[in-house]
């Protein structure tokens, strides 16, 4: 589970909303602006898999929810990323700063000095 899937998941976890508000929520949370069919692709694969269901009409709009499933699979999934990023931050203590070293092989050098 990635990609839009994920971001309209995150999204309903805090509460119902409609296609347009998810569109702006997820903007707002991720950086992401996500095209109407690829939002609307999204909620379609996410119901069909009863991750989400849709909810009485307001209006024109349509909200979503999402389901005990799709909470228990977004906990799943954010706790595999969780691993993911501690992992990667662990292994980036262990690597030389690059940028620490190009600046004193650059003062090494002014000085005349080996690098």
């Amino acid at each position: 589970m990635s990609g839009p899937a994920l971001l309209v998941l995150t999204s309903l976890a805090s509460g119902p909303k409609h296609g347009h508000a998810l569109l702006k929520h997820i903007e707002a949370f991720s950086g992401e602006r996500l095209g109407a069919a690829t939002l609307y692709g999204a909620i379609s694969r996410l119901e069909e898999r009863g991750l989400i269901r849709p909810l009485p009409h307001e209006e024109r709009r349509r909200p979503y929810e999402i389901t005990t499933d799709g909470t228990a699979l977004l906990r799943e999934v954010i706790a595999g990323m969780s691993r993911v990023v501690d992992e990667g931050k662990a292994r980036l203590v262990l690597l030389p700063d690059r940028e620490a070293q190009r600046r004193s092989s650059r003062r090494g050098a002014s000085r005349g000095g080996a690098a």
